[in-house]
Parts: structure tokens; C-alpha cells; sequence
């Protein structure tokens, strides 16, 4: 039965390359489709013992996947800090992932160096428990206008848009005289994240959002 034959080690290989996934997404789905594929495999054999394994292994990435979803707009899981500029957690955080800022980064060729963060620009951590996932720096040019110098995700949640949280929960801005905040241009494959976090693309490749309270959102 050689078509079996691909289907478990096909199996196999997807649960293998799931556990070297940066991205908890990723890893789950990854996880579950070859947690599924393992089971048919074992089942069909009768290797019941890893059959009633991966069945319970793909029980479990459904409900994990379920759980993320459910979450990943969640504000009750995740929250704003803001912070000084010169935290220096804030810039340990920069520092140690300076590579990963560097090529992922959604604001491209724009904002501070690894951990230098002008004293004049608004510093928010995106977390989600006592992790850090998200990294959102804004600076006021004056006239109601805020430039976004770095929006950046850790890559466990860079399935997600934690970086919404800072925009949603956006009387900070609205409280230092802020009507609308600009990325100056998007990276390669940033368009499709900035119009989730509610920008739209405005003239000569940049991207414009509205500053809008909390209330008015909610009454809106």
C-alpha cells in the first residue's frame, strides 16, 4: 500500500517540522495536520496504540487553535504599557531581538537604532501576560499628526495583529493632541497587517489612521 507509505511519513515529517516553528500559529496547524494524517496511518494498520496518540495530539491542536483564535482580539488578553523612552527594559527588548526588528520590522528604513529611542517619541509594549509580543514606537511631527516609527511583532505572534491593541486603545494618542497617525511606507507583505490595524493607504505609498478615542469607537 504505497500510497500509506506516503501518507505517514508525510505525517511524520509535518509533525517533525512543526516542532521547529518560531510561530505558534504555524506550529499548531502544522501539528494538527500531521497529528491527523499519523492517526489515518496508525488506524488503518491497526497500530492503535500511536493511533489513539495522534488522535489525542490533534484533539489538542484544535482546541489550542480554537483558544488563539478566540484570543487574538481579545483585550482581556493582551495589554498596553506604555513606557519611557529610555526604559531600559524596553531597550533590553530591542537589543536582544535587533536582528529580528531589523528584517520584520513594519515600518521599513525608518525609526532608532537597536535600543537608541529618541527621548521626544511615545513607547508602548503590546504584551500578553507577563510576555512581551509587540513593540510600537510614535512620533508627534506636530499639526495632530503622529508618524509610526516601528510596529513590531515577536515571531510567536506574528500570525496575529497584537499590534491592533495600541491602536484600538488609542486615548494616549488622542490625549497628546493626535487626530491621525501616518506609516510613511510599508514593507513587503506590511500592507495586508496595516489594513487589519485599521490604516488605509493614502498617496505616494503611505498609510494613514485616524486617531480615535475609545468612546467614540465603542459609541460609533
Amino acid at each position: 500500500m504505497p500510497w500509506w507509505e506516503v501518507v505517514g511519513w508525510a505525517g511524520s515529517l509535518l509533525v517533525v517540522l512543526s516542532l521547529v516553528q518560531a510561530r505558534v500559529w504555524r506550529f499548531r496547524v502544522m501539528n494538527l495536520v500531521g497529528a491527523v494524517l499519523a492517526t489515518a496511518y496508525n488506524a488503518v494498520f491497526g497500530i492503535w496504540a500511536f493511533a489513539a496518540m495522534n488522535g489525542v495530539i490533534a484533539v489538542i491542536d484544535v482546541y489550542w487553535l480554537w483558544r488563539l483564535r478566540r484570543e487574538r482580539s481579545d483585550a482581556q488578553v493582551y495589554a498596553v504599557v506604555e513606557v519611557a523612552p529610555d526604559d531600559a527594559y524596553l531597550r533590553h527588548v530591542l537589543d536582544v531581538h535587533a536582528q529580528d526588528v531589523a528584517r520584520h520590522r513594519t515600518v521599513p528604513a525608518a525609526g532608532p537604532a537597536a535600543g537608541d529611542v529618541p527621548a521626544d517619541e511615545l513607547a508602548f509594549l503590546v504584551v500578553r501576560g507577563d510576555e512581551t509580543v509587540g513593540v510600537v514606537l510614535v512620533r508627534d511631527t506636530g499639526g495632530g499628526t503622529g508618524v509610526v516609527l516601528l510596529d513590531w511583532v515577536t515571531p510567536r505572534f506574528r500570525d496575529f495583529t497584537p499590534g491592533e491593541f495600541v491602536y484600538r486603545h488609542s486615548r494616549v494618542f488622542a490625549d497628546r493632541g493626535l487626530r491621525r497617525l501616518v506609516v510613511p511606507a510599508a514593507p513587503t507583505g506590511g500592507d495586508a497587517y496595516l489594513a487589519r490595524v485599521g490604516f488605509r493607504r493614502v498617496g505616494d505609498g503611505a498609510w494613514e489612521r485616524p486617531v480615535v478615542a475609545p468612546e467614540a469607537a465603542t459609541s460609533g
